[in-house]
């Protein structure tokens, strides 16, 4: 198994810890007190948690425990009951998901969301909305400001495409690829936002071990070549150790570790969480 280079963590205002090179630069993500009630139940409750500027974040714990709830409180899905949420130092409160998207955060989904009919390219370029600039009548008469910026975005989405070597595959229709390109270009299209905070909501979901082992090995060439700090919720613990700086566990909704994948593995209250508590004799 290929060995990836772990920083050291270090501790941040709070409980939070962040990586040590990511230091003197102000987090990109920190939840202070974050909870949403839905009714009477706590579904996500007093969450501490802070991302530094280029690290690879796992979210992890067994199913039920809130981790998607909490990429949705990130995105704005949801407006969280209580708590505060700054993304690069800016409190997204009144935020909408549109413009928590336009600020910084881009996402995927446990269930795949592209648009099967169009192409693959097409998939890409709908990511990079926010950057096309050419008013409403040149879009509608197809006039020469037009086709200069749909130039500039097949060329961009080519190049996010070669990320994942996708470009030969650029005019399919996005729902006709296996389900593993499908997920591969998912991350494509959320790139195209760019964003300084990727989502991940299990990547690895339906891929065999070799598909497996290059998105972990794509997943450390986003970082490294966007200079960006990726969070992903994931099952598979190779993966999640092998790759993530900084880990937390949910259960119930409560965060009951934080730290580095070592720590995390060791812990007894992590280990009870996945396991059990053993019975008595």
């Amino acid at each position: 198994m290929k060995e990836y280079p772990k920083p050291k963590l270090v501790p941040v205002p709070t409980t939070n810890i962040i990586p040590e090179r990511d230091i003197g630069k102000s987090p990109i993500l920190e939840c202070r007190h974050l909870g949403i009630d839905f009714g009477g139940l706590t579904a996500v409750g007093d969450f501490n948690m802070a991302i530094g500027r280029t690290e690879i974040a796992g979210l992890i714990g067994p199913n039920g425990a809130g981790k998607t709830t909490v990429f949705n409180l990130l995105t704005k899905v949801y407006q969280p009951t209580r708590g505060t949420i700054l993304l690069d130092g800016q409190d997204t409160h009144s935020m909408t998901t549109a413009q928590v998207s336009r600020a910084g955060i881009a996402r995927t989904f446990q269930n795949i969301r592209l648009f099967n009919k169009l192409s693959v390219a097409d998939n890409v370029k709908v990511g990079l909305h926010n950057q096309v600039e050419y008013p409403l009548w040149d879009g509608l008469f197809r006039l020469p400001r037009y086709w200069r910026q749909e130039r500039v975005a097949q060329e961009r989405a080519m190049e996010l495409l070669s990320i994942f070597d996708m470009e030969g595959v650029a005019n399919t229709p996005a729902g006709s690829l296996p389900y593993g390109a499908q997920r591969r270009l998912e991350i494509v299209r959320a790139l195209a936002t760019g964003p300084s905070l990727l989502l991940l909501d299990e990547p690895a979901a339906g891929m065999n071990p070799s598909e497996t082992a290059e998105l972990m090995d794509n997943i450390v060439k986003i970082r490294d070549t966007f200079g960006i700090a990726i969070m992903l919720i994931e099952h598979d613990m190779n993966l999640v150790m092998n790759i993530c700086e900084g880990i937390c566990v949910l259960n119930f909704g409560q965060i009951i570790a934080k730290g580095t994948p070592e720590e995390i593995q060791a812990d007894p209250a992590v280990i009870e969480a996945y396991l059990g508590k053993r019975k008595e004799a």
